[in-house]
């Protein structure tokens, strides 16, 4: 026995550290004290998160994260939205098309484009087109573990929707924006706060304003989650001027694909009253 003790011993080790270099997916549901004798290595934990960071949705709140997907990754965001009884309409449909590009680690390149955009105004008529087109970039600028992740972002309204219809107002607007990321236990936090400066629709003059939103998500280990958000502009911008809390749910196919819907309602007399949002969220492919 004693001659076999040191063979013994040399293919436990063996396993040992085989057995600790490839972790198990389940080992988040072992007891304690052997989840601490099979934790992944740095180099794994690397790994999986940059594969559970592959997108990072900024749809359907109007929260957008301060964090970002992997370098390289072009991401895809589409929805249908429809907004009812507000001062302007009296019922809204639009499906709004996202592209976002992280170009470097730090760095994000967003297309926004209203691909159809009708509504049907307070004398039952109705107008169809394509709606406004939004370009931005996203800059992060801190982020560390265990601390907020802040980011700050540029957006430009592009006049795509046509001003005679009624679907735009034919003008350029500009949005200027804070991003503050956290994880709060198992929340993620998002927060903005925005500087608007819109074109108005009676003159041409323009007008400065601010936006403030707060969202709040979890994402359970069934790949379902939830969401909620309370978001208020002083100006016209993508949304009329109001306060918006909205909730819903998302269901994480991989880490690949996201689906989302939700319910939005409206305070405020320009507001829409109450808004139906769903859509998903694709990783296109890691361009690099």
């Amino acid at each position: 026995m004693r001659k076999k003790t040191p063979v013994a011993i040399i293919v436990c080790a063996f396993a040992y550290t085989l057995f600790s270099q490839t972790v198990p997916a389940n080992a988040q549901h072992l007891a304690p004290g052997r989840f601490a004798e099979t934790a992944p290595t740095p180099a794994l934990s690397a790994n999986l998160q940059q594969k559970d960071n592959f997108i990072v949705p900024s749809r359907p709140t109007v929260s957008e994260p301060a964090d970002i997907q992997r370098v390289g990754v072009l991401q895809l965001e589409f929805g249908l939205d429809a907004e009812f009884d507000a001062k302007e309409f009296r019922n809204q449909q639009t499906a709004p098309l996202d592209l976002r590009f992280a170009a470097l680690s730090r760095l994000l390149l967003d297309f926004q484009l209203e691909v159809v955009k009708s509504q049907v105004d307070r004398t039952a008529g109705r107008m169809t087109g394509v709606g406004d087109a939004i370009i931005g970039l996203q800059v992060v600028a801190f982020k560390k573990t265990g601390y907020p992740t802040f980011a700050f972002a540029y957006h430009s309204k592009l006049p795509t929707a046509s001003k005679d219809k009624g679907l735009g107002n034919g003008r350029v607007d500009h949005k200027a924006v804070l991003l503050i990321s956290d994880q709060l236990g198992g929340l993620n936090l998002n927060i903005n706060a925005a500087y608007l400066n819109v074109a108005r629709k009676d003159s041409g003059r323009r007008a400065d304003g601010g936006l403030f939103s707060i969202a709040l998500s979890h994402r359970f280990e069934n790949h379902f989650g939830v969401f909620g958000e309370l978001s208020g502009q002083s100006l016209e911008y993508s949304l009329p001027r109001g306060v918006y809390p909205l909730g819903g749910v998302t269901y994480r196919v991989n880490p690949q694909l996201r689906f989302d819907a939700g319910l939005r309602f409206g305070v405020g007399a320009e507001a829409p009253r109450v808004s139906v949002v769903a859509g998903f969220v694709f990783g296109i492919a890691d361009l690099y």
